[in-house]
């Protein structure tokens, strides 16, 4: 008993649990940061970050000394030089070297330096782009919030005209069997019905639609059954209409990472010319190299005559290694003279990128100028046309009650209360068309003057 009863409030947790993830409705705050979490581009974005970290890395590796070893083991047959005589024999022999040798760089023309310098100037570039990107996903994601939002309106739009036209059809029947109305009527009425009926299956695909491009941005895989949040309101919480362009624009030159970047991506045009630079300079170059052998071939006697009268086997093998170790040191200046035009020809073109990093610095400001005060015009003209079209339904609704009026007692035909309902229904879409665009342009001024979508 004790069994079962366990067994059945689990149940009851889990299908609890269930619902509770059925019903679950996203937030605009709650879609971005999940988006900002798992979206792909984002992901990419974030491995360009770790590139620039290990190219740094690199970077600050030829700073360092380049430590090498090597090792050979050779067999020679035949006619071969005694390395102990000097002398030629006809002989096989066994021979292992070995050597390490270090290598740094004194002076090269301050390449290293800029090199350094460029690449911490790519990490916070790469830094910038991943910025760019989480603000592009994130004003994505609420477009496509903000579309079903207008699609689930819109698809209670068209289900409630259905009602209100199946509720007339059961009307029309009664006056058409009262003789009040002609059977023509009716047959308009059937046929509005139906029309009605496609409205509302087209409304519920474009609604699933819209649902699964915003969960592509989430990465969510479960599109038919996410719900997003009824929250959003049509008003300018943040005052942002009250601000001139001017002053949005300003704000936005401080803040916006279009900017940051591209002044990044200058700077970094700048450090590639000082390495292209660099190149004409002389290399300074310190090194030290440390060598040994070992013979495993018998070690000869001679006579006077030079002939060979015996052989004692080869001393042992540490022994040789220390008494044939040889070392080396030094530095090294390279001068470049002629290079078949390779560093004058780099030095051109970074010349050339840097001119292209500068005219792109300027254009992102044109742009950004350009963007602000037209983002500012369309919000305030889509303000107006969401007024406009509240004033249009207000009027389209008692115009559409008084033609209901009339054509109850007979006094309009069905024709012209149709051309009342689909005006009403214009009237209502034309308000959640222009509500929604209001909002998501508001959104874009906020976006400019760095008003961010999260709260925290």
């Amino acid at each position: 008993m004790k069994k079962n009863n366990y067994i059945s409030f689990v149940f009851i947790i889990l299908f609890s649990l269930s619902i509770q993830a059925q019903t679950k409705k996203w937030t605009l705050e709650e879609c971005v940061r999940y988006a900002i979490d798992n979206n792909i581009s984002i992901k990419q974005s974030e491995l360009d970050t770790k590139s620039a970290d290990i190219d740094k890395k690199g970077a600050m590796g030829n700073f360092l000394p380049s430590v090498n070893a090597n090792a050979s083991h050779s067999w020679n047959v035949g006619l071969n030089q005694d390395i102990t005589t000097g002398l030629l024999r006809n002989q096989t022999t066994q021979f292992t070297s070995a050597g390490a040798s270090v290598g740094v760089d004194i002076y090269k023309g301050l390449q290293n330096q800029n090199t350094l310098r460029k690449a911490n100037l790519s990490i916070v570039a790469a830094k910038y782009q991943l910025l760019k990107m989480q603000e592009d996903v994130a004003l994505n994601v609420a477009n496509a919030f903000l579309q079903v939002l207008f699609n689930k309106e819109n698809l209670k739009v068209q289900q409630e005209q259905l009602e209100i036209n199946k509720k007339q059809l059961v009307r029309s029947q009664e006056l058409v069997s009262a003789g009040s109305v002609p059977r023509g009527d009716l047959l308009d009425i059937k046929a509005t019905v139906a029309l009605d009926n496609q409205k509302v299956i087209a409304a519920e695909n474009t609604l699933l639609i819209s649902k699964l491009s915003l969960t592509q941005l989430l990465q969510l895989k479960d599109f038919e059954n996410f719900e997003v949040s009824d929250e959003t309101s049509a008003k300018d919480e943040n005052n942002i209409l009250a601000q001139t362009p001017s002053a949005i624009y300003d704000k936005a030159k401080e803040i916006k990472t279009e900017l940051k970047i591209a002044k990044t991506n200058l700077e970094i045009a700048e450090k590639n010319l000082a390495i292209a630079k660099g190149a004409y300079q002389p290399h300074l170059t310190g090194f030290y190299n440390f060598n040994s052998r070992v013979s495993y071939a018998d070690v000869p006697f001679y006579n006077n005559s030079g002939q060979i009268i015996g052989t004692q086997s080869p001393p042992a093998f540490f022994s040789q290694f220390n008494t044939n170790k040889g070392q080396s040191f030094g530095a090294q200046l390279s001068i470049p003279i002629f290079n078949g035009f390779s560093a004058k020809n780099n030095v051109e073109r970074s010349k050339v990128s840097l001119e292209k990093s500068k005219i792109a610095l300027e254009q992102q400001n044109l742009d950004l100028q350009r963007n602000v005060f037209t983002a500012f015009t369309d919000a305030k003209g889509a303000l107006n046309s969401y007024d406009s079209a509240i004033s249009a339904l207000e009027a389209r609704q008692q115009a559409y009650d008084y033609a209901k009026e009339k054509f109850a007692v007979g006094m309009m035909n069905s024709f012209d209360f149709n051309q009342a309902q689909t005006l009403l229904s214009n009237a209502q879409s034309e308000v959640l068309r222009t509500k929604y665009d209001y909002i998501f342009k508001i959104k874009i001024l906020e976006f400019y003057f760095g008003i961010s979508m999260l709260k925290n």
